[in-house]
């Protein structure tokens, strides 16, 4: 069975619900206990002891904080009195993503046979957002599904409507993005250079 699983690949995307549920929620201490590069370290030891628990030869993909530009999402915007991104919250991400890399170096080269890729999902992002029109997006800014100040407030009820053109929306609700943001990313992941994906592709991966 150890063998046979030791030919799937593993997609690992951790960190996000750390700060949007814990770091930034104003009733946890965790902000007041460390700054944004020793809470990244806390949090990066933790991943890599699971990732060594999972090890057995495997191959890996790791994202980047799978919410991209988290200062971006509805849900942060919502919060702003200016309804616009929180750099602050974006800036917040940067130690996270850094340390993955290193880990991911790291660990290469210290368990025998197995293979990690790192998806630079803020990289892809923030390309997204920037250039959303060339991709087919017309609303870059509140979610397809939810409620109160752009549709972020709140996120989507069961039996809510969405809106009818969901294609067009790079977030689906509060937090996440819409599935035409999901495959975009899935197809740039799985075939792409090293500007969104390191040191290989998904496809260069599986071919190993």
């Amino acid at each position: 069975m150890a063998q046979e699983l030791g030919r799937y690949i593993f997609f690992v995307g951790m960190g996000s619900n750390d700060y949007l549920n814990n770091y930034l929620m104003p009733n946890y201490q965790t902000r007041n206990e460390y700054n944004g590069q020793q809470d990244a370290d806390l949090l990066i030891q933790e991943y890599s002891q699971q990732l060594i628990r999972l090890y057995g030869r495997r191959k890996f993909v790791l994202a980047g904080l799978g919410l991209g530009l988290m200062g971006c999402i509805p849900r942060i915007i919502a919060r702003s009195m200016m309804g616009r991104c929180s750099e602050e919250g974006n800036q917040l991400m940067i130690p996270f993503n850094v340390n993955v890399k290193m880990m991911m170096n790291h660990l290469s080269s210290n368990l025998p046979g197995s293979h990690f890729i790192y998806i630079d999902v803020r990289n892809m992002f923030q390309d997204i957002l920037t250039n959303y029109r060339s991709y087919g997006f017309s609303v870059i800014n509140r979610g397809c599904c939810g409620i109160g100040r752009n549709s972020g407030q709140i996120t989507c009820f069961s039996f809510e409507t969405p809106c009818p053109n969901g294609n067009q929306y790079v977030f689906w609700d509060a937090f996440h993005p819409t599935e035409a943001v999901n495959i975009l990313m899935g197809r740039k992941a799985f075939s792409d250079d090293q500007t969104v994906v390191y040191p290989m592709n998904i496809e260069q991966l599986a071919n190993l």
